[in-house]
């Protein structure tokens, strides 16, 4: 179940909480990190995304918040936002759910998100139609990463990254198609590609 803005940003931040302290913030530190003076309107808040089963909580011990997903199994649970393409871009696909995934895959997972692949033009670099690849928010980025990048703001695109001066060339993994050449200032890099999901 999607959520709205605000859950959205207090689970990143329970998320993000937990992996700098080891243990998760009361409703008061929520609150103070967004400027919420009523514990009652972040407790809504909080009960929505466990009811959502965004997070978990017991509710008779303090500081007990985490993300859902099989703790005794080591997964996690993810957004995942929708469709890249691995061909010719397309237009971005935001339509959130959640996977589950093993924990050990990422080290900052309230910096993680999921999409779903199509097309081949990464199928040299073991990237298929269908795959879902683990991607980490960054907007650095180092020459020979895979990203996840939005050109003109429109249009969503994954590839391996290479800056040529003022120019940004996307790179596929297919000798059948060609690289896009584009103006640095009209891209935008969403995140890096850290993990690689498949079901046969």
């Amino acid at each position: 179940m999607a959520l709205t803005r605000r859950q959205r940003e207090i689970y990143d931040f329970v998320c993000a909480f937990i992996d700098e302290h080891g243990y998760s913030p009361s409703l008061e530190e929520i609150g103070a990190q967004f400027h919420l003076s009523s514990v009652a309107t972040v407790h809504k808040h909080v009960t929505q995304l466990v009811e959502k089963g965004w997070l978990r909580k017991s509710w008779n011990r303090a500081r007990s918040l985490e993300p859902a997903g099989d703790a005794a199994a080591g997964e996690i649970l993810l957004p995942l936002l929708g469709v890249v393409a691995a061909g010719a871009p397309i237009e971005p696909i935001e339509v959130e759910e959640r996977i589950a995934i093993p924990a050990d895959l990422v080290r900052r997972p309230a910096a993680c998100f999921a999409l779903r692949v199509r097309g081949d033009s990464m199928i040299d670099e073991q990237i298929r139609e269908g795959d879902t690849v683990i991607v980490e928010r960054r907007s650095e980025v180092r020459d020979g990463d895979t990203v996840v990048a939005v050109l003109r703001g429109e249009e969503a695109t994954l590839k391996r990254f290479r800056r040529r001066g003022a120019t940004v060339h996307l790179v596929p993994a297919n000798a059948r198609m060609k690289t896009i050449e584009v103006p640095a200032r009209d891209v935008e890099i969403r995140g890096v590609v850290r993990a690689l999901l498949r079901r046969y």
